[in-house]
This record gives C-alpha cells, structure tokens and sequence, in this order.
C-alpha cells in the first residue's frame, strides 16, 4: 500500500515537475508539521517530531531545541542512523550572528561558519551551536530528537527521493 501512496503522489506531482516547479520545505514547530510548497503552493504535508525541548530557537550544542530559521539542505544520506535524513545548513549566518554576539562562538568560529555558507558547504558542526540537524526518519510520535526533525520512515522515503541538495528550508516557531 506503500509503494502505491507514493505511486499516487508522484503521478500528481508530474505536472508541476513537468514545468520545472521550485520545491521548498517549510516546518511548522507549533503544529509539528513539515510541508512541501511547489512554487509557494502547498502540496504535501508531514507530521513530524522536534527536539526533546521544542520551544524557542536552538541556542548551543545539547540544548534539545530546534533551530528556527532559513536554511537549506547541503547533505542526503540514504542511509543513516535514523533511517534516511537531509542535512540541514545549520548553523546559518543568523545563528552565527546571536552565537557571536552572546560569546558563545569565537572570531574564528564565525568566520569559518560564513566561509562555508559562502561556499555552499556544510557549516562546521564542532562549535559550540552544534550542528548536525537533519530532517530524518525514525518516527513521528512524540519530540524525542536532540534538535532535529524526525518524520514516520515512510514519509521520509517519500520525502527523500523528492528533495534534491540545495533545496530551501524554512523553520517557524
């Protein structure tokens, strides 16, 4: 039945791809959902699971927090540890920015966070605002992740072979 779902999804999606649609992923972290938008037009939505302290924008490395903000994805692993995941550009300049001003990331850390997203890369993930937030499988039930999202293994099949690297993704509160 599965296969058969995304079949359907797919087959309705082939319009919009067919003229080139650009794909964006917005998270809603009050109603712990994740939507696709085809040109800004909604398309697909998932249910989904946040850090085990989902209120507020993450702050530092094993605060339990979702960041908030504009980021896109740099990395798709087929094969995670939690099933298949997205990586996330974080941190992004904005966080860069507060982690900075509040002392928290030195000169040098914030210099090579800005390189990277200059470069398109994976920002560096030893600071201390963490790093390593993905969209990824592993179920959807309760806020259990240290900031990522976590979707139902389906959905994330689904999702996964629908976003390509460089993809946008905004996080709301």
């Amino acid at each position: 039945m599965t296969r058969l779902r995304l079949l359907l999804f797919l087959i309705a999606l082939l319009p919009l791809l067919a003229g080139a649609a650009t794909l964006t992923l917005r998270v809603d972290k009050r109603a712990r959902t994740l939507v696709v938008l085809a040109d800004g037009q909604p398309i697909r939505s998932y249910r989904v699971s946040l850090g085990s302290h989902p209120l507020g924008t993450k702050h530092e490395a094993g605060d339990g927090r979702t960041a908030e903000g504009q980021y896109d994805i740099r990395v798709k692993n087929p094969a995670s540890r939690f099933y298949r995941s997205l990586g996330i550009s974080y941190p992004g300049p904005d966080d860069a920015l507060r982690g900075l001003e509040a002392g928290l990331i030195s000169d040098n850390d914030y210099r090579r966070i800005m390189a990277a997203h200059a470069a398109g890369e994976v920002p560096p993930w030893d600071t201390r605002l963490g790093g390593a937030l993905f969209i990824h499988g592993g179920g959807a039930t309760f806020d259990w992740t240290d900031g990522c999202v976590a979707l139902d293994d389906a959905d994330m099949r689904e999702l996964f072979d629908l976003i390509d690297q460089g993809t946008q993704v905004e996080i709301r509160p």
